[in-house]
Formats: structure tokens, C-alpha cells, sequence
């Protein structure tokens, strides 16, 4: 049985993606520190999948305790999600995104150059291309300067990442992620920010609920067909499935290069207003909202071209806008 280390593996997409690794024999290793999770996720995980995986409650951005942890646990392969992820947070508060997306790499990167420890996909993001000159974006786009202190620290991590596969063994997947939304069928695990959302479907859902009064629609006057901004939005649990296929790829030595980029998205953008109706429409729940001025760090659209993933990794979405909504919504339910 192959042991994978993933860190973040409470988060939203963490521990979505701890439940497809078990479901596929994997043992599971957890590094999670709770800034923006909670433990009770432990206990879901394993009622969905019946085993517990292993649990360390560490800050990565502690060096001692990272080097700690990795000459006590050898892991075929790490799958890093652990960073702040928030845009509009990292423009207020650029020094602590750097920190603490950048160190925690670097630190994990560092042992496992030093434990020979050679299997590693980083959870990256579509906020590297900016806004893209052509839609959709390919893997190729050129990089524009980041939009944000957070879309910054996943390209600089891109790089790092990079330079490492050049002193080392290092083999490395950067999955960049466009929009992942939804929850698990069972309900019993989905995306819950701490404090006020910073993402637009917890707060449909929590606005739905009656939690938030109003949701604040940023930017009515985009060049996009309704004039909001346009994104293209992937049920976490097909994201999930990417890491799968991607961790197989490294561990049976399939990866044509030692640093290989995919995009995971839908191929489809949709509006925000859109995003809207479907929720109204799959759940029967009626959304307040209010148009208000753009925010900074936001681009018009963004949506991927997925060829390269379908083609390379074999990995396709399957799950629909309406699906992960509705899970959404019913996850929001239970809490």
C-alpha cells in the first residue's frame, strides 16, 4: 500500500481529495494546522470511507517541525495544498501570503530532497495567467504579472518547484485549478471558510440560508455578456480525482518530463449571474443580491482549455454546474 502525504488534507479540496485516495487503497498521511479547517473533518473523512487516515497538527512554516516530520515518515509521494488562498485577502495582507506559501514549500521541498522522497503535486491556479489574451487558456498562455499577492505565490511556487526538478530526483505535477466548487454526495464534507466567505459559493449558499443578508456581485460592467466576470467552475470531487490520476503518473514513472503542468477546469466558463440562476433554478432557493463595484484583483474570464488533461492524464470532468450546486447547497444544510 503506497503512503501519500497530503498537507491541507482538512481544507476543502484536501480532504475531498484524502477520500479519493482512500477510496482507491491509498494510505493517507494529514498535515493540516487548522488555520482554515477543522478537525471534526477528520471524524467525516472517515465515516465516508471507514478508515482514519493519520493526522499531524503542523505548521509548515515551522522548519524544525517540518524537517521533524519527514525524518520520522517516509511517503511515496506529497500532495501540497496547504496555503492562504483568499485574492482579496493577499492584496490586504501580502507579507503573511508570502510566508506562508512560500516558506511551507520551500521547507517541504528542502526534506524531500534530503530523504530522496521524489513525488510531488502542487496545487496551483488558474490566477497565474491573469487575464489571458485568448480564451480558453491553454497550458502555453504566457504568464502575465499576478493580479494578487496570492496569484503570485502560485507562479513563484511554480518556479521553485521547477528549480527543484533541476538539482534533484524531484518529479512534480503542477495541477493549476480554475473555480472547484460543490461538495461530497454524502454531505458530510464541503468548502467551509472560516469568517466571511471569500469565494462566491459559500456565499450563495450562506446567503440562501439567511447567514448573509446580501451577496455583493463584484463588477456589473465586464466585457461579457451579462457584464459580470466570467470563471469556469469545477465540481471539487472531479478535481479530487485529478490528483489521483496525476500521483499514479508519477509513481509509475509515466510523467514525459520532470516538471509537468495540467489545467483542471470544465472547458465552459459561466457568469457569476448565471452561476446565480442555476443555483436558484437546481435548488428552488431564491439568492439576494446587489451589483456593487469591481474588486481589486479580479479578471473578466477565465476558463481552460482542457485538452491537454483529457489527452495526457486520461481525466475528465464528469460532474455538472447544477450537480455542484446542488451538493453545495445540501452540504450547506447540514451545518
Amino acid at each position: 500500500m503506497k503512503k501519500v502525504l497530503v498537507t491541507g488534507g482538512l481544507g476543502f479540496i484536501g480532504s475531498h481529495t484524502v477520500v479519493e485516495l482512500q477510496n482507491e487503497g491509498f494510505e493517507v498521511v494529514i498535515i493540516d494546522n487548522l488555520s482554515n479547517s477543522k478537525i471534526e473533518v477528520l471524524d467525516k473523512i472517515t465515516s465516508i470511507t471507514g478508515v482514519k487516515p493519520s493526522y499531524f497538527n503542523i505548521d509548515l512554516r515551522d522548519k524544525a517541525a517540518v524537517k521533524d516530520f519527514f525524518a520520522n515518515n517516509k511517503v511515496d509521494g506529497t500532495i501540497h495544498f496547504a496555503a492562504y488562498k483568499a485574492v482579496g485577502e493577499s492584496v490586504q495582507k501580502p507579507l503573511d501570503y508570502y510566508e506562508n506559501n512560500i516558506g511551507s514549500l520551500v521547507y517541504i521541498l528542502q526534506e524531500l530532497k534530503a530523504n530522496s522522497l521524489n513525488n510531488f503535486i502542487f496545487s496551483s491556479s488558474c490566477t497565474v495567467y491573469g487575464q489571458a489574451d485568448e480564451l480558453p487558456i491553454t497550458e502555453n498562455a504566457p504568464i502575465k504579472p499576478a493580479e494578487s499577492p496570492y496569484g503570485n505565490t502560485k507562479q513563484i511556487g511554480e518556479e521553485i518547484i521547477k528549480d527543484a526538478t533541476k538539482i534533484s530526483d524531484l518529479k512534480a505535477i503542477a495541477l493549476r485549478y480554475f473555480n472547484p466548487i460543490g461538495a461530497h454526495e454524502s454531505a458530510k464534507i464541503g468548502e467551509l471558510p472560516i469568517g466571511v466567505p471569500q469565494n462566491l459559493i459559500p456565499y450563495v449558499v450562506q446567503t440562501a440560508a439567511g447567514i448573509r443578508e446580501e451577496l455583493s456581485v463584484f463588477g456589473s460592467d465586464y466585457n461579457t455578456p451579462d457584464g459580470t466576470a466570467v470563471r469556469d467552475y469545477i465540481h471539487v470531487v472531479d478535481i479530487a480525482k485529478a490528483h489521483i490520476v496525476a500521483l499514479k503518473r508519477l509513481i509509475e514513472n509515466k510523467n514525459k518530463s520532470n516538471f509537468e503542468i495540467f489545467n483542471l477546469g470544465t472547458g465552459q466558463g459561466n457568469s457569476v449571474l448565471e452561476v446565480i440562476k442555476s443555483f436558484e433554478k437546481v435548488t428552488g432557493q431564491k439568492v439576494n443580491y446587489k451589483l456593487v463595484d469591481r474588486r481589486e484583483g479580479d479578471v473578466t474570464a477565465a476558463y481552460a482549455d482542457t485538452n491537454y488533461a483529457n489527452n495526457e492524464l486520461g481525466w475528465k470532468t464528469k460532474l455538472s454546474l447544477d450537480e455542484a450546486l446542488l451538493s453545495a447547497w445540501k452540504w450547506q444544510k447540514t451545518l
